[in-house]
C-alpha cells in the first residue's frame, strides 16, 4: 500500500483551472471561414472512415460567414478520406462554383441550398446514404425513443414521406425543407438522412447519432419487440441530450482524434 493511512484527501481544484472546450468566438470574418472549412474537411474525413461514403453521393454543407448565400461543399468525386481544406469548393444558392478547382454535385446541392435558404439559423447540413439510415428509410419509419441517444430527436426529426428519383430540382429541395421544418433531423424515405445544425460539429454529431440510433432500433426490432420510454421522459431527455451545444461538446473527442492523426487535412 502507498500513502499514509488516514490523510486527508488533497482540496478540490478551482473549476476555473479545468479545461472545458466550448465553440470559439472569432475575432474576423476570415478567421470564422478558416474555422468552419477545417470542421467540414475533418468531418468530411470522419464520415468516409464511418463508411458513409457511397460512390459520388454524399453532402455536407456549410454557410459561409460572410457570403452568407454561399456554401462551402465537398468537391464532387473526391474521396472523403483525402479532402482538404483547400479541396473545398464555394457554390452559390444556384449551385454554381464561386471558388474552387471542382464541380459540385447539382442533385444534392440543390436540396442542401433549399434547406439553408428556409433555415437561416442552420450553418451546416449533412446528408449522405448510411447503410442504416438507408435502411430505416426503406421501412418508412422514424426513430423511436428507445435508448439515451434516440431520444435526442424525439419529436425533433420528421419523416418525408416520398420518392420521386434523385432529387434535381429546386421544388423537391423546398419540399424537402418544409417537411424538415424547425427540426434537427430528416428520415428521407427509399433515400438516407439528412440532419441540421448551428455548426458543423453539431451538425456531424446529429448525423452520427442518428445513423447509430438507426441502427440500434433495427437491431433491437429483429431481436424483439424494444419497450418504449415514455413521452415525459423522452421530452427531458431531449431537452438536456438534445441541443447544438450538447451535439458540439460530444464531436470534439472525434475532431481531436482525426486531426491527430490526419494534420494533411489542414492544407
Amino acid at each position: 500500500m502507498h500513502g499514509t493511512p488516514g490523510a486527508a484527501a488533497p482540496p478540490p481544484l478551482p473549476t476555473g483551472r479545468l479545461r472545458f472546450a466550448m465553440p470559439p468566438r472569432h475575432d474576423s470574418v476570415e478567421d470564422e471561414r478558416r474555422h468552419r472549412k477545417e470542421r467540414l474537411a475533418c468531418a468530411l474525413r470522419l464520415f468516409g472512415r464511418s463508411g458513409f461514403e457511397d460512390g459520388v453521393s454524399g453532402h455536407i454543407t456549410a454557410r459561409d460567414p460572410e457570403y452568407t448565400d454561399c456554401f462551402w461543399v465537398n468537391p464532387f468525386g473526391v474521396p472523403f478520406a483525402h479532402i482538404t481544406v483547400s479541396d473545398l469548393v464555394l457554390a452559390n444558392s444556384e449551385g454554381q462554383v464561386v471558388q474552387g478547382g471542382h464541380h459540385v454535385n447539382q442533385a444534392a446541392f440543390t436540396v442542401h441550398s433549399q434547406v439553408h435558404a428556409a433555415r437561416p439559423d442552420v450553418v451546416a447540413v449533412a446528408h449522405c446514404h448510411s447503410v442504416h439510415g438507408r435502411a430505416l428509410s426503406a421501412l418508412g419509419e422514424l426513430l423511436e425513443p428507445i435508448t439515451q441517444e434516440s431520444c435526442a430527436f424525439y419529436e425533433d426529426h420528421a419523416l418525408y414521406d416520398s420518392y420521386s428519383g434523385v432529387a434535381v430540382d429546386a421544388e423537391e429541395g423546398r419540399r424537402i425543407a418544409r417537411v424538415l421544418g424547425s427540426g434537427k433531423a430528416l428520415v428521407l424515405r427509399n433515400h438516407g438522412l439528412l440532419t441540421v445544425g448551428d455548426s458543423v460539429d453539431a451538425t456531424a454529431w446529429w448525423f452520427l447519432s442518428l445513423e447509430r440510433s438507426c441502427q440500434v432500433q433495427l437491431l433491437a426490432k429483429a431481436a424483439g419487440r424494444p419497450t418504449l420510454i415514455d413521452h415525459r421522459q423522452a421530452v427531458a431527455t431531449r431537452e438536456q441530450l438534445g441541443g447544438d451545444l450538447v451535439a458540439w461538446i460530444n464531436y470534439q473527442p472525434l475532431w481531436q482524434e482525426v486531426t491527430r492523426r490526419e494534420p494533411d487535412l489542414f492544407d
